[in-house]
Formats: structure tokens, C-alpha cells, sequence
């Protein structure tokens, strides 16, 4: 039988490899030589922090009898058997837990997300160690600082010195031994609350395990600390719990080293159910029962003069007892007194440190909780409690879990072996510092390990956002393609009602009639809403969506320019879930995959058909829908891809009737899509080529569709040339071109693609500057080249230039020639907006433009006064300056 290591019987060794601090005059010159040690200690690589760590834990464990003689000799507190274990399980659980804990250099990276995290040494912890438990808290203070490359300081009870500083020697010399820097563990040799206020001012960091002075001496040192709140654990014993287990375990945790671990029971309320069953079990298991005055007796042995007695703390029943004037017998394990009130005037309602249980009769589970919150409120804010109950009872559970302010909550556990962790639960950290959060007055609200003596550094490298390309389920274009694409709604989806969104004009001219012809002759049943604006409102939306709700149809079909798809797009939001709310809707998102809001799955009642009549918006294969409400005169642009049509149907047919006017306005906005797509934040290089070929097209083929309406291949271009780049679309906003002219259109009913053209090439300068005052931030976007994207595009129309300012100029001027052919005109004042009026909505309208959803994709992030100078330079005719910062 291996033979029990004895602590030598001299505590003088003069070639220990500590550093011994013998006055407070020599602390900050010793903690120079441990900040020394810890430097070196801070290169080793985790594998040889890994072996002293199992050196140091190993040589803990093998010396943890002796140590914890040493303990209760010394301090005159508890039992040897039960600091056995403690010291047992601070050396063995602690190791166990962390032997494969990275702590060192790189402890986690991902390099698809470019991000890496490295480990660092605090440096020189300053550790306070109680008297309750000062051999098995030294070692695992001493074992996680080793862990985690730091120093550690140890400044211990004055009545637990000798045994504490032992723990840390053992330590120290195993650690030294397997490689470690001599001087790494230190201790003070003689403590004073003077030294030990030096000492957490000078350290790196407190590690503070003691009472609720100390605790608040650390957190007022003006270093970080991590410390312990006071415990007054209060368990409650359901009327559906194994009151046997129940009783058994608590005397089990309650005498642990005779009570003074702080997660231990102070208080036990049973439900009146059970309540005389416990009682006897209690009784039956060596409990006793104080009766008349010996409970006076006791109470105020408790406590003295309001504070807890010294003298009773780790003591065993028997002996408090006979403190109190009490005889019990002599292998009384508890002394329950039963009691009523729960407030702090009450003795056995205070955390005891000792065998002394306050019990408690409950009329039922709430009158229980109640009683536990106020004595969790009185002294345990933070620390844990406990609950007794058949586990079934999950409702009693969770509300037991959300009325205890405390950081750890067991269930059907002996709390002073299942608050330190890992013993009778498997996930609970195993620790001998149990922190309490802000309700206790800590820094931490879990039990404290390795994680905290680290500081972690992030690498973070630059990656650009994942872009993505959507496009409706199905899409139909070329000339004639409308009555075989609307044949699948009967045919293979065998809709039964469809409900027809439009415009005055349109359905009035009978435009819709084909659409209605095709519907009857697959029995398909239709009705029209035809009252959308050219500028759609919220209140028309809702007005169609009253209309929808009362027809019910199963199909919508949105036909017209982008104001009857954006309007139909609503309406189709609103029948499918009416509470949605549009103010949630038309909330601003930096990315739309990180937004605030959620769009609700849409086409759950309807499919969503878009027929466009022009070659302007593309709403038809986008998610976005501007809508203006009426009330505030505010256009929103929405945007999610639940608002993606389902079917989009490009047939050039539905295009040959279109006005010239109408012609001009469309085809002008179908260049600012591919135009703002080029130069913003981001781009992908497959939909930029998409963009780039949309603007040739439109340079080729809006002037003569413009002057010959029926030139049908010219009409066909220009669908696609709408359509491609609104496919672009999807994967961002389009830039403050379209935030000025969604305002413009708000505030003085320009239509969209003029409002686009008559900024259009002022902002574009705008956003050419080499010196923006400020660039957007995105990831995609490095440093301002705007122009030279611009001047890609104007190559690929066909303008050319030595460099690329030339090609931007010759490009600015070419875009101002197509606007000349196509009558667009110069200024916002020759669209009849009055100058006053536009002065005075001024400031507004360039807040809100600056409010867009687009805004933010722009290249130049604006300032609020940039869009005001924009807008003035636009209504004015001003030349447009240099706007450089």
C-alpha cells in the first residue's frame, strides 16, 4: 500500500523557486522578479504549458491528504476527509476539464471567414484565498494561471497562511520541475489587509475568492477583478420530488466540510404536501429539530452584533450546539431551526457556513417561490439555488428557473457539490470561484475558469460580402410570348381566380382584354382593380387589398408600368398577411441579410404574376416596390425577395403602344439601372456585363424607339435592356441617383425616369471625385475609382478618350445628347416645380433622399448637405463644380 506524503515540518526552504513576500516594503520589487518570470512564461508553446499543467495538477492531487490536514489544523474549520476531497477534486476535475483547452498562440481560426483568434497572458494575477477553503481554492488558482501562462500572487487568510502557501509550493516546485520559470508562483508571507490592497492595486488582474469586504475592496482596487458574491442558497422541496433523495442529499451537501462550502443550502421550504414527510426523514437521517428556546439559543449564536460568528463556521453541529448552551447528540448532523420569516431580522434566514438549516413550511409552489426570492434577495443575489421536483414538472422548472436572481440553478442536485460543477452535472464548469453576476455585485455570472485569464486577440481579415443572382421562377420574354406563358396558370397550375391589378388608362382602353379573353377560355375566374397611380400610394394598396380580400383569388396579375407591379406587389403582401405592418416593411436595412425585420413567406394564397407595358422600372423581375404614402408624401422603396414576382412575362407586344412621352421617361430610367449598378459599392463581374451590354442598348435603341413607336426590334431591345440589368438589381440598392429621385417624384410628382435624368450626370460627377469626403462602406468597394468604372461603361457604349477622364467627359456628353433626342428636359424648375415650394421642402427632401434604402449602396457616402447642393445645382442649371471634399 503506497505510503501518504507528509508536509515537511518546516515551512523554510531556501531553495524554493518562489517568490516569498515577507513585508509589504518588498512586494513591488518581488512582483518585478514574478512580471519577469511570466514575460518568459508567456513564449512557451502549449505543449509545454501542457505538461507543466500535468505536472503541477498531479503533484496537487498526490499531496492533497497532508494538505488538507494541514488545513484543518491550521484554521481549526472543517473536515480532513471532506478537504480531501475538495483538494482531490481542485487538482483532478481542474485538469481534467482543461488538459486539452487550447490557451496558447492561435486557439481557433476560420478561414473562410478570415478570422482568427490568439490567446494571451494577463500577466501577474493577484489571488485572495479564504480561509473555508484555502488549500483546494490555492491549487486551483495556482492550476488555471499555469494553464494560462500568467503569474500568479497569492495573498492568503491570515488564519489559513501556512496551509495555503504549502498548496501553492506543491505546485510550484512540480511546475518548476516539468519546465516552468522559477518565480512564477509567489505568496505573501505575512498577510495584512494592507499588503493585499498593494498587491490587487499592482496586479494585471484579481482573482478574489473571500467575503462580501474583500469582494468590494477588489472591485474598488482599480484593476480588473473577477470575484464571488455572498451565497444564501434557498432550496425548495416540491410536492412531486423524492423527498428521500431530496432530504438525504441536502444533509449530504449541508455537512460537506461541515457547511462552508458557499454554494451550500441555507435554507430548505417544503411544500405542506410533503412537509411532515420531510420532516421525519430529516430526523430519521441524524438531523435534529431545535425545540422552545434552544432555537433563541442558537439564533443568536448565528449571529453576532449582525454579523455572522466566526466561531461557528466549519464547526460541526454537535460543537455549535454546545457553543449555544445546547445539548444535542454527539453525532447530530444538522441543527434545523423551523422558522417563519424570511426577512433578514431572522437568523437562520443568513447565509451560516456551518451545519445550520433554516426550514421552512410552503401552502404551495408560489407561496415557495416567494419565499426563496426574498431570501435569495437578502443575501444571495447572484450566487445559486435549488429546486426538489419530479423532472416532468417542466412548467414548475421554468418558473422556478425565471423568479431565482441567481447564476446557477440546480435541479434535484446537493448544491454544494453541483454548484462547483461537473460532479453532479456534466457541463457546469468545475471551479472553486463561483461568480455571481451584477445581481451579486460581479464581473462574471458563471463559474470562473481558464476563459477569464486570457485575453483573446481577433484577427480579422478584410473579406468582401457573398453576392448572389435571382431571378423570378419563370420569365418570358420576346415578342408574342404573353398568351403561351399565361396558358400554364390554367393548363399546369389549374388556377381558379385570378385578380387583375392596372391603371385607369389601360384597362379603360381595353388594354387588359386579351389578358381577360385568355383567362375565360381556361375557365379561370377574374376580377380588376384599375384605380394605380402613376405615382401608387399605400392607401391605393389597401384599397386593392379590400377588393382582394372580398374576391379571393388565387393568382394576381399585375400589369403595367412599374406603379401597377410595385402597387400590385403591396396589395399581394397585404391579402396574404394582413398583419404586416408597413412601417416594419419600409424599415431601413444596411444588408438585407442582417435586417431587423422579416419579410413573411409570401405565395401561400396567391401566385404572382408581372406583365409589364414599358421598358422603364424592371419591377417585374425585381423584389422591390416604391410606394408613396399619402399622408406623409414619403416614397418608400421596399425590398425582400418575398416580393419577387413569381412569373414575369416581357412581351414586346404589350410595348408598341406606348407614347412618346412615356417612351422618353421609361427608356431614359432603363439607363440609370445598368448606369448606378456599374459604379456602386459592390458588383459582381457576371451582372456587370449584363449591365454594361443594358446601357449599349439603350444608346443604340431608345432613339429610335423613341422616334418610330412601331419599330419593333427596337422595342425588343429595349425590354431586354429593362429587364437585364433590374435582374442586376437584386443583389443591392441602386445609389443616391435613384434616393434624389424617389424624393423628387414624392415631393413634386416628376416622373421616375425623369427624375433619374435630370440628375443623373451631376451625380455622376459626384460620385467620379477622387477625393469623395467620404467613400460607402462596404468591403467590395477599396478606394474611390467610380469613374474609372463609369469610363468602362462609356467604352463599352462607344466612347472613347486618351484616359479615362476623357472617356468620362466624352461619356457625360453623350448621355446629355440622348436626353436632348428624347426631350427630357434640363432642370427640375422646367418641370414646372415652383421655387418656393421646392426652397422651403429643401431640407426635408434631401433628409429623406439621404433616409433611402438606396443611399446606402452609393460608392460616395453622402453628407445630408452634398444632396441639397446636388438638388439646388440640378434646379437651378448650375454648372455642376468640382465636388471634391
Amino acid at each position: 500500500m503506497p505510503e501518504v506524503p507528509t508536509i515537511p515540518t518546516s515551512m523554510e526552504n531556501p531553495d524554493a523557486p518562489a517568490v516569498i513576500v515577507r513585508s509589504e516594503d518588498e512586494l513591488i520589487e518581488k512582483l518585478q522578479v514574478m512580471r519577469n518570470a511570466q514575460r518568459a512564461y508567456a513564449d512557451f508553446s502549449q505543449e509545454q504549458v501542457d505538461k507543466i499543467f500535468a505536472a503541477a495538477a498531479a503533484a496537487a492531487n498526490k499531496m492533497r491528504i497532508p494538505l488538507a490536514k494541514m488545513a484543518v489544523e491550521e484554521t481549526g474549520m472543517g473536515l480532513v476527509e471532506d478537504k480531501v476531497i475538495k483538494n482531490h477534486y481542485a487538482a483532478e476535475y481542474i485538469y481534467n476539464k482543461y488538459k486539452n483547452t487550447k490557451t496558447c498562440g492561435v486557439i481557433e481560426e476560420d478561414k473562410a471567414f478570415g478570422l482568427t483568434k490568439i490567446a494571451e497572458p494577463i500577466g501577474v494575477v493577484a489571488a485572495v484565498i479564504p480561509t473555508t477553503n484555502p488549500t483546494s481554492t490555492a491549487i486551483f488558482k495556482c492550476l488555471i494561471c499555469l494553464k494560462t501562462r500568467n503569474a500568479i500572487m497569492i495573498s492568503p487568510h491570515p488564519r489559513a497562511k501556512r496551509c495555503t502557501a504549502q498548496a501553492a509550493r506543491v505546485v510550484l516546485e512540480a511546475a518548476v520541475a516539468a519546465g516552468a520559470p522559477e518565480n512564477i508562483i509567489g505568496w505573501i508571507e505575512s498577510p495584512s489587509l494592507e499588503a493585499t490592497n498593494t498587491l490587487m492595486a499592482e496586479a494585471d488582474i484579481i482573482l478574489a475568492t473571500g467575503g462580501p469586504g474583500m469582494v468590494k475592496a477588489a472591485y474598488s482596487s482599480g484593476t480588473p477583478a473577477l470575484g464571488v458574491g455572498a451565497g444564501n442558497t434557498p432550496a425548495i422541496i416540491d410536492d412531486t420530488a423524492d423527498v428521500i433523495d431530496a432530504v438525504n442529499s441536502i444533509i449530504h451537501s449541508k455537512t460537506f466540510d461541515n457547511g462552508m462550502i458557499c454554494a451550500s443550502e441555507q435554507s430548505v421550504t417544503v411544500l405542506d404536501g410533503v412537509y411532515d414527510q420531510a420532516r421525519a426523514e430529516f430526523e430519521k437521517r441524524g438531523a435534529y429539530f431545535l425545540a422552545g428556546d434552544e432555537l433563541d439559543k442558537v439564533r443568536h449564536t448565528i449571529l453576532i452584533n449582525g454579523r455572522l460568528n466566526a466561531k461557528i463556521v466549519g464547526q460541526s453541529a454537535h460543537d455549535i450546539a454546545a457553543l449555544a448552551g445546547v445539548e444535542v447528540p454527539a453525532k447530530a448532523k444538522v441543527l434545523i431551526g423551523e422558522v417563519d420569516s424570511v426577512d433578514i431580522s431572522e437568523e437562520f434566514a443568513h447565509e451560516k457556513l456551518s451545519p445550520c438549516l433554516a426550514m421552512y413550511r410552503a401552502k404551495d409552489f408560489e407561496d415557495a417561490l416567494a419565499k426563496a426570492e426574498r431570501l435569495v434577495a437578502d443575501g444571495g443575489y447572484g450566487h445559486t439555488s435549488s429546486l426538489w421536483v419530479n423532472v416532468n414538472e417542466r412548467e414548475k422548472i421554468a418558473e422556478h428557473a425565471h423568479r431565482m436572481k441567481t447564476c446557477r440553478v440546480l435541479i434535484n442536485t446537493p448544491s454544494s457539490q453541483g454548484g462547483i460543477g461537473d460532479l453532479y452535472n456534466f457541463q457546469l464548469t468545475p471551479s472553486l470561484t463561483l461568480g455571481c453576476g451584477s445581481w451579486g455585485g460581479n464581473s462574471v455570472s458563471e463559474n470562473v475558469g481558464v476563459k477569464h485569464l486570457i485575453n483573446i486577440k481577433s484577427v480579422a481579415e478584410r473579406r468582401e460580402n457573398m453576392l448572389w443572382f435571382r431571378t423570378p421562377e419563370k420569365v418570358y420574354f420576346k415578342k408574342g410570348c404573353m398568351p403561351v406563358a399565361l396558358d400554364e396558370l390554367g393548363t399546369v397550375m389549374h388556377k381558379k381566380r385570378a385578380f387583375i391589378v392596372t391603371d385607369q388608362f389601360l384597362y379603360k382602353s381595353g388594354f387588359t382584354k386579351s389578358i381577360e379573353r385568355k383567362l375565360d377560355e381556361m375557365d379561370i375566374a377574374h376580377s380588376s382593380f384599375w384605380d394605380v397611380a402613376p405615382d401608387p400610394t399605400l392607401q391605393c394598396a389597401r384599397e386593392g387589398e379590400k377588393q382582394l380580400r372580398a374576391f379571393e383569388p388565387d393568382c394576381i396579375i399585375a400589369v403595367g408600368g412599374g406603379s401597377a407591379m410595385d402597387a400590385g406587389k403591396i396589395m399581394w403582401l397585404m391579402y396574404e398577411h394582413p398583419e404586416a405592418k408597413f412601417e416594419d416593411m419600409a424599415m431601413d436595412f444596411m444588408d438585407i441579410r442582417k435586417r431587423v425585420y422579416t419579410f413573411p413567406k409570401m405565395g401561400e394564397k396567391a401566385y404572382f404574376v408581372a406583365i409589364p407595358t414599358s421598358s422603364g422600372t424592371g419591377s417585374e423581375v425585381t423584389p422591390f416596390s416604391i410606394i408613396t404614402d399619402a399622408d406623409s408624401g414619403i416614397k418608400w422603396p421596399l425590398t425582400d425577395y418575398q416580393l419577387m414576382p413569381n412569373m414575369a412575362i416581357v412581351d414586346t407586344d404589350n410595348m408598341m403602344t406606348q407614347p412618346k412621352g412615356l417612351t422618353s421617361a421609361s427608356g431614359i430610367d432603363v439607363l440609370t439601372m445598368p448606369w448606378r449598378r456599374t459604379s456602386r459599392s459592390w458588383r459582381p463581374t457576371t451582372p456587370t456585363a449584363i449591365a454594361l451590354r443594358a446601357a449599349k442598348l439603350v444608346f443604340d435603341y431608345l432613339p429610335r424607339a423613341y422616334d418610330d413607336p412601331t419599330d419593333v426590334e427596337a422595342r425588343d431591345h429595349m425590354a431586354n435592356a429593362c429587364a437585364w440589368p433590374a435582374w442586376r438589381s437584386r443583389t443591392a440598392f441602386l445609389g443616391v441617383n435613384h434616393s434624389m429621385a424617389h424624393k423628387l417624384g414624392a415631393y413634386h410628382h416628376i416622373p421616375q425616369g425623369w427624375a433619374n435624368a435630370v440628375i443623373l450626370t451631376r451625380v455622376a460627377r459626384y460620385n467620379a471625385a477622387d477625393r469623395p469626403t467620404k467613400m460607402g462602406t462596404f468591403s467590395q468597394y477599396k478606394y474611390p475609382h467610380a469613374k474609372a468604372r463609369y469610363a468602362e461603361m462609356g467604352r463599352f457604349c462607344g466612347f472613347t478618350g486618351a484616359n479615362d477622364d476623357e472617356v468620362f467627359e466624352n461619356f457625360m456628353k453623350g448621355i446629355e445628347e440622348l436626353k436632348e433626342h428624347i426631350c427630357v428636359k434640363h432642370t427640375i424648375a422646367e418641370f414646372g416645380v415652383d421655387e418656393k415650394y421646392f426652397l422651403d421642402t429643401l431640407d426635408e427632401m434631401s433628409e429623406n433622399a439621404f433616409n433611402d434604402q438606396c443611399t446606402g449602396a452609393n460608392p460616395r457616402y453622402p453628407l445630408i448637405s452634398e444632396i441639397k447642393e446636388l438638388y439646388l445645382d440640378a434646379y437651378y442649371g448650375r454648372p455642376a463644380s468640382s465636388y471634391e471634399d
